[in-house]
């Protein structure tokens, strides 16, 4: 077995910390390991299923199924080693924020790779960021973070629309991506601590108000 590719590395952690975020959900509302299964998995993998079948790939779990087996042993270990204080929202924005940032840059450079426009490219990188946070909030019967006026996709957008940027000019992906990947990062967790929410005209971006339970 040859040695992981950077792409792989930063989708298994995508992976990794999508299918915690989805066990905490789980947590959240008492559901059994199967609940926890179902929910970490579909988090972990919605976003890239998603963004395999637009762009005519093959689906990225059927041809890696150890990512599959990966988030299922995440969402099974949080199941049984991570405290019920800890399934609230606060922690599951929180690993989700790590999710985010990761897919936001996976997405961006697989789509590169496909050689699309660098709109397509963008687009990519935010739908397989959000989409499995959006499978996982209906599953649970939560309104998605995506609705809910919160810096979240947006935060995704301007870290694939800098790492298109940055590669176009000739930064090499790599350095490209970790750039990207920290844009998403920093912006979201801003957000998350002071609470930020874009919204109407008229409260384009708002401070405080419900915090995260």
């Amino acid at each position: 077995m040859g040695a992981i590719s950077f792409i792989d590395a930063v989708g298994i952690f995508g992976v990794v910390v999508f299918a915690v975020s989805g066990a905490l959900a789980a947590g959240r509302h008492r559901m059994d390991p199967i609940g926890f299964i179902l929910l970490g998995t579909m988090t972990a993998i919605g976003g890239g299923s998603l963004r395999d079948i637009l762009l005519d790939r093959p689906v990225f779990w059927t041809e890696a199924p150890e990512q599959l087996v990966i988030s299922i042993i995440a969402a099974l270990i949080t199941y049984f080693a991570v405290p019920q204080s800890l399934a609230r929202r606060k922690w599951i924005a929180w690993s989700d924020a790590a999710g985010l940032a990761a897919f936001a840059v996976q997405g961006s450079l697989i789509a590169l790779d496909q050689g699309v426009s660098p709109v397509v490219v963008v687009v990519m990188g935010m739908m397989t960021a959000t989409g499995g946070g959006v499978v996982r909030d209906l599953l649970c019967g939560d309104r998605p973070m995506i609705l809910s006026g919160q810096l979240y996709a947006s935060t995704a957008l301007a870290g694939s629309v800098v790492l298109v940027v940055l590669v176009e000019t000739g930064v090499s992906n790599h350095l490209a991506a970790a750039i990207g990947f920290l844009i998403v990062l920093l912006t979201r967790g801003v957000a998350l601590i002071f609470n930020i929410r874009m919204g109407p005209p008229g409260e384009f971006l708002k401070i405080g108000g419900d915090e995260p339970q």
